[in-house]
């Protein structure tokens, strides 16, 4: 049976996806779309998508592939456009509030009425009654526990996971639209992306005490003699090879003195030292500079 290539397969080939969405999630989830073949058209305020102030570059390797137009949605011309490209889109996304798309007349009663072979995903900070609350990435992590000082996290995962599920979510309403006829309405909250991504934590995978949070030594951050080596000798036979070259024995990876063994012969060592290490016996590993 022939393999397809992410390139080869494109699963929303023929499918129009319109975007109202601003920001992050709603134009990642739009990129993706367009990666799995979908007709992409944005339409902007006059304003622009605050993106393209805030970081140009992002702009515009988000946009890569879309159609994007400059549209007044508090017109009647405005409105006149969007319906007229409605009527020819399968899914909608949008990032508004509830209240602000009742203003706009896009709430899914008046658009199912209006185009009831229409899909709308709408992505929201959090679900139902709590979809009027403001928010940003940045409190929907806090409120999942991913964040644990006060360091800001590296990335924008709840903005980034959260437009993940807003793609699955386009593709569930292809699916639903070719089982049955009619649109389905999809809400996606960014709080529950965070929730998602929070999972490994709430089962203590990741905490102090768990094996990927720092207590097994074989899956750890530790300094070498000019940077840092990310080692992930998590498995017991990477573990026993890490351990074997170390002069660590036996490897208990869970032991205090085995911490403290590899802190002091990994510190010794340098990065190329590490690097060939980790080729010739095939140990996971990834060296970095400070």
């Amino acid at each position: 049976m022939p393999r397809s290539s992410d390139a080869s397969f494109l699963p929303l080939d023929g499918v129009r996806v319109l975007s109202l969405a601003l920001n992050l999630p709603g134009p990642a989830a739009l990129l993706r779309c367009r990666t799995m073949g979908a007709a992409c058209l944005k339409l902007e305020p006059p304003g622009g998508d605050p993106m393209g102030l805030y970081n140009r570059p992002a702009y515009t390797a988000l946009h890569e592939g879309v159609e994007v137009r400059t549209v007044d949605l508090k017109t009647e011309a405005g409105q006149a456009q969007l319906h007229a490209e409605l009527a020819r889109t399968d899914v909608l996304l949008t990032s508004f509030r509830p209240s602000a798309l009742q203003k706009l007349k896009l709430d899914w009663a008046s658009l199912q009425a209006r185009h009831p072979a229409l899909s709308q995903v709408a992505i929201v900070g959090a679900p139902g009654e709590r979809a009027e609350e403001p928010g940003h990435d940045l409190t929907y992590l806090a409120e999942s526990g991913l964040v644990t000082g006060t360091e800001l996290p590296p990335t924008l995962y709840a903005d980034m996971g959260g437009a993940l599920l807003a793609s699955e979510a386009v593709l569930k309403a292809v699916l639903q639209q070719t089982r049955q006829r009619g649109g389905v309405y999809l809400e996606v909250a960014l709080n529950a992306s965070a929730d998602w991504l929070a999972l490994p934590r709430t089962w203590g995978l990741t905490k102090p005490d768990g094996a990927v949070g720092g207590a097994h030594a074989g899956y750890r951050v530790y300094p070498c003699a000019d940077g840092r080596v990310a080692v992930a000798a998590l498995e017991p036979h990477f573990a026993a090879r890490l351990c074997d070259v170390a002069g660590v024995a036996p490897p208990d990876m869970m032991a205090p003195a085995t911490h403290t063994a590899l802190v002091t012969w990994l510190a010794t060592r340098t990065r190329a030292e590490l690097e060939a290490m980790g080729r010739e016996r095939d140990v996971p590993l990834l060296t970095l500079a400070d």
